[in-house]
């Protein structure tokens, strides 16, 4: 009996061990990513993210720990996170942090996307000159009636997240326009407007504003800046 309970200690501790430096080449990564309900997470800048990032991955910059931890607790624990960076040292550093931190199933690309690359897999965004929103126009779309901006990027876990609060909240108030401002492209108008955090909302009636909120909210608080 004593041999038995000191087997299965040690084939659990080697699991655990296994668990905790799980890796992944390029080849399987892909494979792995597109079942249902992964999270693909790039802890690179987003200078890096901008110049070749794999489709639908969220961003965060480790290094930069105050958005890293903002941005990660909008990431659900209970699924699984594949994460990956240039070369693999920084995302190793995340997956051992996120692995602390209650996250039960996480994934570190090996080599990260210079690997992913050598291996001929392809990253979206590379070559895209997108043209930055002018405050005119800007200006111009919020000057009549109910507007609601919405300054977010599809790449930020939190403004994922309240994608489904957007889309109720404009079936149920079909007055109110939503301007959509990208967190990661219209840097100008961002800093004229005063909204460095992402998501940052912000209601205006007629040009006037009548309130602003950030981060992750109900569809509520955003009605009551209606008010």
């Amino acid at each position: 009996m004593k041999k038995i309970v000191i087997m299965a200690s040690l084939l659990l501790a080697g699991f655990s061990l296994y668990a905790q430096q799980l890796k992944e080449d390029a080849a399987t990564f892909a494979k792995e990513i597109k079942q249902p309900g992964v999270q693909v997470f790039d802890v690179r800048t987003a200078g890096e993210y901008n110049s070749g990032h794999i489709a639908n991955a969220l961003q965060a910059d480790y290094n930069r720990q105050d958005e890293f931890l903002e941005r990660v607790k909008y990431l659900d624990k209970k699924k699984p996170v594949y994460v990956y960076c240039l070369g693999g040292g920084r995302s190793a550093k995340a997956v051992a942090w996120m692995r602390e931190n209650g996250f039960t199933n996480v994934v570190d690309l090996e080599g990260g996307i210079n690997a992913w690359k050598q291996a001929g897999l392809p990253v979206e965004g590379v070559g895209i000159a997108k043209k930055q929103l002018t405050m005119d126009a800007y200006n111009s779309s919020i000057k009549t009636g109910w507007v609601l901006t919405d300054v977010g990027a599809v790449w930020c876990p939190p403004c994922r997240q309240m994608e489904p609060v957007l889309k109720e909240l404009l079936a149920k108030h079909k007055q109110l326009k939503l301007v959509k401002v990208d967190g990661g492209n219209d840097t100008d108008v961002m800093k004229n407007i005063n909204a460095l955090k992402l998501p940052t909302f912000i209601m205006y009636k007629d040009g006037v504003e009548k309130g602003r909120v950030t981060g992750v909210v109900s569809k509520e608080t955003l009605e009551a800046m209606m008010q």
